[in-house]
Order: C-alpha cells, then structure tokens, then sequence
C-alpha cells in the first residue's frame, strides 16, 4: 500500500522526463503501442536491427546509480530514504522442493525487488538514463536509427548503422553496470530475416491470397504455442466444472489473448489456435462424455464453435496485412 501510495506521487514527477523510445510501465502507453511504433518503422526502411537482450536487467541495477537517477527528480531526503529501504528488502523465495530461500537485504548493491509495485517505475528510470544518452549524444542521427524499449527489452531499429550501433550499446551499458546477453543479442536484416520483440515476429511474411511479400507483424511462434499450453492445461480431464463454466474460462483466455495479439497479420496464429482448440475441446468432451472413436461427428466443428460457444477467433475482425514491400 504505502510503494501504491508513493508510486502515484512519483510517477506524474519522472514521466515528464521520459523519453519518448520509453513504452513499458508508463500511463498511456502499453506494449501494442511499442509493437505499433516498431512495424511503422521497419516499413520506413529502418530495416537494420539490434535485436537486444538483457542479461538479468531486474537483478543488476546499482542501487547508489538508480537512487542518483531518483534524486535528480525527487529531494525529499525521507522519500530517498524509503526507496532506499525498498531496494535493500530482503526477499524471500521457495524453489521446486520447497526449500526457502532468501536473497537481498541490507548487504545488497544491486537489483530491484520483482514484483514489488514500485520496482516497474523504478526500472523504467534507470533504463531512461540509456535513452537520455542516446538522446543527447546524437546516436539517432549518427547511426540514422531509433531505440524501442520496453523496460529490459529494446531493439535498435537503423539504417544501415546496425553494427556501430550495437558496439555503442556495448560500452554505454557496461558504463551503467548493465550486461547484454551475447548469446541472445543478434543483429537482423528485417528485410530477409524476422526478429522478435514482445511477442510478435517482425519482418518478411507472404500474404496466402497472391503470393507478395511484404514487412509484417505477427504474432511469434513462442506466443501462438504459449496459448496452446494455457489451452491444454485448462482441458484436462482433472476439470470437473460443468461445461458452461469451462467454455466460459476458456473464452475470456482466448479473448485476452487476442485482445494483445490484435495487431498486424492475425489470420495465421489464429487458424493455428482456433485447430488447436477444436482438438483440445472435442477430446475433452469425447472422454468426458465417453464418445468412442474421435467424436468428430457428436461434437464436430460447427458444434463446438456454434452450439457449444467457444470462440472462434478467426471470427474476430482480420483487417488486411500492411502492404509495404521488400
């Protein structure tokens, strides 16, 4: 209650200092807005990409950088103070046996504590320090690129400046006490291979009606098999509940999910989720209600979509995909 308290006073204060490449965490702003942002300028021709990573991002920022970052804003010595106390919390965990565990506390020099409520504020400040230098050394105009960040997670979208790019980054990090993961940081030419970012897949996509290729958004296969794990674990013969409070949790699942994955060309990953689901669904009920054989006939497609009421997302509105071109 008292991190709810103190983040609605501070964040009005660090957002008029945000930088505008900043999209996670911040009123307003979400991560299809990000994903917006990012398609809109692979199809400008920012087509040279930082695909980046963070190593650890949470659990290595330095708290004496973090609250320098803090008191640039805020001079209130008691609010300092707090936040202070915040960082050092001790926390406790229990890993798969049960064993307890416990980590931070007062000898701690690094990390926010996830899940607290102010940790996500609190990381977004540390990240703007990257953004501000990009910002203010001219990085933008120098390598003809844009930074997109979604609190540890950020793509370097450039002309033809990919590689000195990321060189920068390397040291401007290290500088901030930060790592990037080498082994899942990569440069990509969006116009011949796909990179992902919170999500979804950008770059080349074929459109099934005539064959052209164009610079698309979809949703990545992590995301679509994702949703079909939720799926399976949701249908298992463990679930007792009557089936109109099974197709009712189901469907808010499979509405939120879309309702993030709304954005770009759908119609794939949603044919892909909507067979999935017709599986799933009809061999829950043929062994619950003990149909030999497949059950396609008792409970076949149009029944389960129909009759029974699950969504069908393919039924969800599908706009045409962006046609800018390779």
């Amino acid at each position: 209650m008292v991190q709810t308290a103190a983040k609605l006073v501070l964040e009005p204060i660090f957002e008029a200092d945000f930088e505008d490449g900043a999209y996670g965490y911040r009123p307003r702003r979400s991560g299809t807005d990000a994903i917006k942002e990012v398609h809109r300028l692979v199809c400008r021709g920012y087509t040279d990409v930082v695909d980046a990573d963070l190593s650890k991002y949470f659990d290595t920022i330095p708290h004496s950088d973090l609250l320098t970052s803090v008191a640039r804003r805020i001079v209130d010595r008691h609010v300092l103070r707090l936040i202070k106390l915040w960082l050092k919390a001790p926390i406790e965990e229990r890993d798969g046996d049960g064993k307890r565990h416990v980590s931070g506390g007062k000898s701690s020099t690094r990390g926010t504590p996830q899940g607290g409520v102010a940790s996500p504020l609190l990381s977004v400040i540390y990240m703007n320090r990257f953004l501000k230098h990009w910002r203010l050394t001219g990085r933008g105009e120098a390598f003809r690129a844009h930074v997109i960040s979604y609190a540890d997670d950020f793509v370097i979208l450039s002309r033809g400046h990919a590689d000195e790019a990321l060189a920068w980054t390397r040291s401007v990090m290290t500088k901030l006490g930060l790592t990037l993961n080498e082994a899942k940081t990569s440069l990509k030419d969006a116009r011949t291979e796909p990179f992902d970012f919170l999500g979804y897949t950008f770059g080349p996509h074929r459109y099934r009606k005539d064959g052209h290729w164009y610079l698309g958004a979809s949703p990545s296969k992590k995301s679509v098999q994702r949703i079909k794990t939720k799926i399976g674990d949701h249908l298992v013969n463990g679930n007792k509940e009557p089936w109109p409070v099974v197709c009712t949790q189901l469907n808010r699942l499979l509405r939120g999910w879309s309702g993030y994955f709304g954005y770009g060309t759908r119609l794939p990953a949603y044919r892909a989720v909507d067979n999935h689901v017709y599986d799933r669904v009809r061999a829950f009920l043929r062994k619950r209600h003990k149909v030999q054989g497949r059950g396609t006939q008792r409970f076949s497609d149009d029944i389960v979509f129909g009759k029974l009421g699950v969504l069908r997302l393919r039924r969800v509105h599908i706009g045409p995909p962006p046609r800018a071109s390779r």
